[in-house]
């Protein structure tokens, strides 16, 4: 018979190595942040332990009273974050939310364009992810080699000419905005809806570092909130149409949520994005801010010691990404490997040329953590020279660990938050 005891020791002991490899390591994947002290102990409630379809005030359960103050308060601050009409923060994933518009607003059968997996899409924007799941026929966007984003002239003459039901844009690997300005007007000429997943860059976008999509004519937004928006895992919809006045719009894409895609929505993970929103509203623009200066700071300094740093021409990036492409030392998927036994932690990643998702030429980091725990671009020329031991000295994993352990030591603090000074990887509720 199994030991329970046995059993959660074993568990506690993995999440404790767990946080030994963050705590002494340097974490830059790019989709992942820590979140806040506070935050993190509305996880533990007994929110945890309830259910509540639907929306406040129109439930199919008794006993949530409270539960729904704290959704309308998520909700209200939701809204002033991003300036959004509708906000629906049920969906418990990013990919849950193009789950839902594309319930909402597509059909099976219908088109929708957008960039392919090997420019920088997401896997839910494929035929073998989210959008092939809903039946729809995907077609490529063209992309624009320079900046690893949509190329928007030529995009303007595709809409016109396939006139697709959905124009999605946004990616996993996105170093600089999306066209929407200059995709819009042909969308809305051929009766498309631009959507625009954001969720890599939506704390970028709440702190007025990015862009605007909404305002700039994107008809729905969808995201992550616990990437560049340091809260807990889970997804947000966002429209700037507002739902006294698009009715069948809104409720349409309330509907794509519940039943369509979200029973029950995590509601501990509800009230932690409260307070990441609240969060936000206080410190994300000296956040955002940080972050892409960090990126900037970074990429140049990997390029100074002669690593090849993709969009060199255009400033490398402007967001928290930074795509190096390491092909003639090893490849993304050997250096990714190594670089984690030195104590770096990042992915390796497609870029334009790459066939094979699983061997490819490149490398994606982000700075978004290492700014959450008090780096800044004063820190990165350390920190390339770190990724230059491994890649260009060639020094063995182990010694560099070390030196990267003492170096992460001094930055183990969470900031940008309500209560900033407290470790970011260890239990502060179970220890």
């Amino acid at each position: 018979m199994a030991d329970p005891e046995q059993h959660a020791d074993f568990v506690y002991d993995q999440i404790e190595q767990h946080h030994d490899l963050f705590g002494t390591g340097l974490p830059m994947i790019a989709s992942e942040n820590c979140i806040s002290p506070t935050a993190r102990r509305l996880l533990a409630s007994d929110f945890h332990d309830r259910y509540a379809e639907g929306r406040p005030g129109k439930r199919y359960y008794q006993g949530l009273e409270h539960v729904d103050e704290v959704e309308r308060r998520c909700e209200q601050l939701a809204g002033e974050l991003f300036d959004a009409a509708y906000t629906d923060t049920r969906p418990t994933a990013g990919t849950t939310a193009n789950m839902a518009v594309f319930f909402a607003r597509t059909e099976p059968g219908d088109t929708v364009l957008t960039l392919d997996t090997d420019d920088g899409a997401h896997i839910s924007h494929a035929p073998i992810g989210a959008a092939g799941l809903r039946g729809l026929n995907v077609e490529k966007l063209p992309a624009d080699p320079d900046r690893l984003t949509v190329d928007a002239d030529r995009a303007a003459e595709q809409i016109r000419e396939v006139e697709p039901d959905v124009v999605l844009l946004g990616q996993s690997l996105f170093l600089f905005p999306a066209p929407v300005e200059q995709l819009a007007g042909p969308a809305a000429e051929v009766g498309a809806d631009l959507v625009y997943d954001g969720a890599h860059v939506l704390g970028l976008i709440g702190g007025g570092q990015f862009q605007d999509p909404l305002r700039e004519g994107a008809d729905v937004v969808t995201a992550s909130t616990h990437k560049t928006l340091p809260g807990p895992q889970g997804g947000i919809v966002l429209s700037d149409k507002d739902p006294e006045e698009a009715e069948s719009f809104t409720d349409g894409l309330d509907k794509g949520v519940f039943p369509g895609t979200v029973s029950n929505h995590h509601l501990h993970h509800m009230a932690a994005k409260t307070v990441a929103f609240a969060e936000h509203l206080a410190f994300g623009e000296d956040y955002a801010e940080a972050i892409v200066e960090s990126s900037q700071a970074l990429a140049g300094a990997l390029a100074e010691r002669g690593l090849t740093v993709l969009c060199e021409e255009h400033g490398y990036t402007e967001s928290h990404q930074v795509a190096v492409d390491v092909g003639d030392h090893g490849g993304g998927k050997q250096l990714a490997q190594r670089l984690e036994e030195a104590g770096i932690i990042c992915n390796m990643n497609m870029i334009p040329g790459d066939e094979n998702p699983l061997d490819p030429s490149g490398l994606r980091l982000g700075t978004q953590e290492l700014v959450r725990t008090g780096m800044g671009p004063d820190e990165m020329d350390q920190v390339a020279e770190f990724y230059a031991r491994v890649i260009l000295k060639d020094e063995t994993p182990d010694s560099v660990a070390e030196d990267v352990a003492a170096f992460a030591d001094r930055f183990d603090e969470v900031h940008y938050c309500f209560d900033p000074g407290q470790e970011a990887y260890r239990f502060w509720e179970l220890s």
